[in-house]
Parts: C-alpha cells; sequence; structure tokens
C-alpha cells in the first residue's frame, strides 16, 4: 500500500495536468532538423532528418495517433527511438503504441526500474536501452547528449542536448508556467536536486540556445535562469519558516510562499507544492 499510493497521488496530479494541456497536436520549428510538438502532457521533441525520426517523450497513449500523423506530416515515416525524460505518464504514455511501431525506448537506469513497476517485467511500456550516467545518439547530423541529473524532478531525469542546433529538453525539471515545480518526493525528487540541474544547464548554454521545458513556451537561457532564481527564493523562504522546527502544520498556516505572488494550476495547489518543498528540505 505504501509504493500505490504515491502512485495513485502522482498518477492523479499528473492527470488533471493533462486536462490543463488539452488540445490538438501541434508541432513547432527550432532548428532544421528538431521540431517542439505540444499537446497534452509534456512537451515533445522531434528530430527529423535523413537518418530518419526518433522523439524526446510521447505524452499519453490516446494521443499516439495523433503524435504520428503530426510527425509524419513533417517527414513520412515512424520514430525509430523514444528517449524518456523521467518515468511519469503524461511522457510515457506512448511508449508501448511507439514500441510496437518499431521504436526503441531509452532511458535512464531509473526509469527502467519504476516502469518496471508500474507495468510489469518484459511490458512494451519498458526502454529497451537504459543507461547510468549518460549516452550520446548519433542521428540525423547530431550527437545528442543525454545526461541523467540524479534526485531532481524525480530520481530517473535526463536532460537531452542537441549540440549541433543548440537545443536542450529539460523535461520536468523545467517547469515554464510562471510557477513552483513539482517535486515528487515519493520517486526520489528534490529541491536541491532541482537547482543543481537548472544551474549546470545554465552552464553550459548560451544565450542563443532554445530551451525546451517540460510544460510550457519554449524559452531560453535567461528563462531559465529565472526560473532558477525563483525555485531558490522558494526554497530560501521556506527553510526560514521551517526554523526551530516547524511542523509541516505550522509552515502550511504561515503560508510562507505567499510572499512571491505566485498563481499555481488547480492540479499543484499552493499546499501541495508547499507540502513537497517542505518533505525535500526537512
Amino acid at each position: 500500500m505504501k509504493k500505490i499510493l504515491p502512485a495513485l497521488i502522482t498518477g492523479l496530479l499528473l492527470s488533471t495536468a493533462a486536462q490543463a494541456d488539452e488540445g490538438p497536436v501541434t508541432a513547432q520549428k527550432l532548428s532544421e532538423h528538431v521540431y517542439v510538438l505540444f499537446g497534452q502532457g509534456g512537451n515533445i521533441a522531434a528530430s527529423v532528418g535523413d537518418d530518419g525520426i526518433y522523439i524526446i517523450d510521447d505524452q499519453f497513449a490516446k494521443l499516439s495517433d495523433d503524435i504520428k500523423k503530426t510527425i509524419s506530416d513533417l517527414k513520412p515515416g515512424s520514430a525509430e527511438f523514444v528517449i524518456n525524460t523521467h518515468h511519469h505518464g503524461d511522457h510515457t504514455g506512448g511508449n508501448e503504441n511507439f514500441a510496437k511501431a518499431g521504436a526503441h525506448v531509452i532511458a535512464h537506469d531509473n526509469v527502467h526500474k519504476r516502469l518496471e513497476e508500474q507495468h510489469g517485467e518484459g511490458s512494451d511500456f519498458l526502454p529497451r536501452i537504459s543507461f547510468g550516467h549518460d549516452l550520446k545518439l548519433h542521428f540525423n547530423n547530431e550527437h545528442a547528449h543525454v545526461v541523467h541529473y540524479e534526485h531532481a524532478h524525480t530520481d530517473g531525469d535526463s536532460v537531452i542536448f542537441f549540440s549541433n542546433d543548440n537545443i536542450v529538453h529539460m523535461g520536468d525539471i523545467y517547469f515554464n508556467f510562471g510557477s513552483l515545480p513539482f517535486v515528487d518526493v515519493d520517486s526520489g525528487g528534490s529541491v536541491d536536486g532541482i537547482l543543481a540541474a537548472v544551474n549546470d544547464v545554465v552552464n553550459q548554454i548560451d544565450d542563443n540556445t532554445k530551451v525546451i521545458p517540460g510544460h510550457g513556451k519554449v524559452s531560453d537561457r535567461s528563462g531559465l535562469i529565472a526560473y532558477g532564481k525563483l525555485v531558490q527564493n522558494a526554497k530560501d523562504v521556506m527553510l526560514k519558516a521551517m526554523q526551530n522546527n516547524a511542523s509541516l502544520e505550522q509552515v502550511l498556516k504561515a503560508d510562507p510562499l505567499a510572499e512571491l505572488g505566485l498563481e499555481y494550476a488547480g492540479w499543484l495547489p499552493k499546499e501541495k507544492v508547499t507540502t513537497l518543498f517542505y518533505r525535500s528540505l526537512k
């Protein structure tokens, strides 16, 4: 029951998040070979070129046909690879459909572990290729560097750097809709891990880099810096409220995040964010 309850809570949050993102699958061109696809759930990156097609994340199973059609409008064919940025269902829900269509799913070892716990050994939802620290995919005249950041949004997050195209996909380490991230403490996530990942990526990119967040509009280095400062400010006010061994109930009553003046999505209310930050920082 202890394992099931966090999964149910996470599933409810992400299901509600998908409703907020609901709409047709659309594509935005970022470079000659890289597009970002918006729909329901996490943003998808698509690499389209002479070698073929691969995508980063695949949203929900019910959207697979729409995603495939949107991609085939860019280039006839199907995805040869799917890279998962982490295990949440709004980023991996289409794994089975794409795998049955011939794609090889790639993800961090912890994503394989968590998807196996959810779907069972041998499931087509599971990555066929998993890795520890990083890997590179040499495809479409690009050397995509897939790097694991431990204990960030979850314990299996990957950031993908397109070096030639100067694009980076952050997954849910970066929420770009003017609010704080979902720190999935029950899946090994942490506030400090998110900050460490954001700061590391900021130091590796330049002012011309296009930054794809897990949710929200495409951003850039300055937007990512501002997001990092926001998360750091939230951490600082939370730690101040947590002084003298304040309980979660006391912190919730004090409402420290109110001073940041943020708006919160219905699926991730301020009380939930406060609770997750408290649990992480405690």
